[in-house]
C-alpha cells in the first residue's frame, strides 16, 4: 500500500495488486476454518445424539417420525440422530396422596376435605386419608394413551374409594375393617385401570388416618373404641383364666373318679370276699349244724372273755358284787360288739338257710 499526495498536500492510499491478493486469501482462510469447525461440530453432534443410555429404572420408548418403533430397557443404544427420538420414562413406584397433602415448607399435612370426606353405608360422615403408590407398567401407553394419567390415576382412585366405603359402617371403616377395606379397594381399582388402559399399575394402597369430620363425634369414637379395648382385655383375661382353672378342674375331677373307682372296686372285692366266706361257711354249716355253731361260739367267747372278770362265790352270802364293765376297754367292747354282731349276722343267714333247706 502507498500513500500519495496531491497538489494541496492531501494524501490518499492506494493498493498495489498483490496485496490484495494476499488479503483475499487470508479470507479465505479464515472462511475455511470456520466451515471445518462447523462440520466438527455438526459431526460431534451427530455422534452424541446417536447413542444414548437407559438407567436401570428406566424404560425408553423409541419414536421416528412421530411413531413408535420401539421401547428399550436398560443398557446403552444407538439411534438414527435427528430421526429417532428416545423418550425416558421412569419405573420407579411413586405416591400419590388422596384426602391430604404434605406442605413442602413446614413438613406438615393437611387435610383436603372435597377428597377425604365420604359417606358409610349408615348414612354417617367420615374423614380418609389414603396413601396409593404406583408404577408405570407400560410406558408407550402412559406417553400416548391419555394426556395426564397421573390425574387420571387420582379420580379414578377417588371413585373407587367412595364404591367400597358406601358399603361398610362408620364403626368398621375407624375400627376393625380397614384391612378388608383397603384390599377390596386394590382389587376394584387394579379392575379399572386394566380396563382404562393408561399404563399405571397399583402397588400397594393404604389408609392412612380414619376419624369423624368433628371434634365431638372423634371424642364419642374414641370412647367407644376404649370400651372396645376393656372388653378384649377382659375377654382375654376370662379367657386366661379359664385356661389355668379349667386342666386344673379336669385333673381334680379325674382323680375323683379314679378315687371313686378305687373305692367301688374296693367294697366290690370286699363284698365279693364275705359272700364266699359265707358261701364256705354254709358249706360247713350243712354237713354238721350243731358242731359249726358250737364253733363260731367258741370263737366269739375267746374274743370275749380274755378281758372279762369273773367273780365266783358259794352262792349263800350275800354279797354287793362290784359295779365293773364287763369288758376292761372301749376296744375290746367294741372289737367284742362286732364279733357278736358278725356272728349274729352269721347265725341269722345259716338259720335262714337251714328254713330254706328244710321248706
Amino acid at each position: 500500500m502507498k500513500v500519495t499526495r496531491d497538489e494541496n498536500g492531501a494524501g490518499f492510499e492506494r493498493f498495489s495488486g498483490g496485496e490484495v491478493g494476499k488479503g483475499s486469501s487470508n479470507f479465505k482462510k479464515v472462511v475455511r476454518g470456520i466451515k471445518i469447525t462447523l462440520l466438527v461440530l455438526i459431526a460431534a453432534v451427530c455422534l452424541l445424539s446417536s447413542f444414548y443410555k437407559v438407567g436401570e429404572q428406566q424404560q425408553a420408548v423409541i419414536t421416528m417420525f412421530g411413531k413408535v418403533v420401539d421401547v428399550k430397557g436398560a443398557g446403552l443404544y444407538a439411534k438414527i440422530p435427528f430421526i429417532q427420538h428416545a423418550i425416558k420414562v421412569d419405573t420407579t413406584t411413586h405416591g400419590l396422596q388422596i384426602g391430604y397433602r404434605t406442605s413442602s415448607e413446614e413438613s406438615e399435612n393437611y387435610s383436603v376435605p372435597e377428597e377425604a370426606m365420604m359417606i358409610t353405608s349408615d348414612f354417617n360422615f367420615v374423614n380418609v386419608d389414603f396413601y396409593l403408590e404406583y408404577r408405570v407398567s407400560n410406558p408407550q401407553t402412559y406417553l400416548y394413551a391419555s394426556g395426564s394419567p397421573e390425574e387420571i390415576l387420582r379420580n379414578t382412585a377417588q371413585a373407587c374409594i367412595r364404591t367400597i366405603i358406601s358399603n361398610y359402617k362408620v364403626d368398621d371403616v375407624i375400627t376393625t375393617g380397614k384391612s378388608q377395606i383397603q384390599a377390596d379397594i386394590r382389587v376394584l381399582l387394579g379392575e379399572e385401570l386394566q380396563k382404562n388402559d393408561i399404563g399405571l399399575q397399583i402397588v400397594n394402597l393404604t389408609i392412612q388416618d380414619a376419624e369423624p369430620p368433628t371434634d365431638i363425634i372423634m371424642q364419642a369414637f374414641k370412647s367407644v373404641e376404649t370400651a372396645k379395648q376393656g372388653k378384649e382385655t377382659a375377654i382375654n383375661n376370662a379367657k386366661k383364666y379359664q385356661n389355668e382353672k379349667v386342666p386344673q378342674a379336669e385333673a381334680d375331677a379325674d382323680k375323683i373318679v379314679q378315687q371313686a373307682e378305687a373305692a367301688k372296686a374296693a367294697r366290690i372285692s370286699e363284698a365279693e370276699g364275705q359272700v364266699a366266706r359265707f358261701n364256705e361257711m354254709y358249706a360247713e354249716y350243712i354237713k354238721n349244724p350243731l358242731i359249726t355253731k358250737q364253733r363260731i361260739f367258741y370263737e366269739t367267747m375267746e374274743d370275749v372273755l380274755p378281758d372279762a372278770k369273773v367273780i365266783i362265790d358259794d352262792g349263800n352270802t350275800q354279797n354287793i358284787l362290784p359295779l365293773e364293765p364287763f369288758a376292761g376297754t372301749e376296744s375290746s367292747k367294741s372289737s367284742a360288739a362286732q364279733s357278736a354282731g358278725t356272728d349274729t349276722e352269721g347265725n341269722a343267714l345259716l338259720e335262714k338257710s337251714d328254713e330254706s333247706k328244710e321248706q
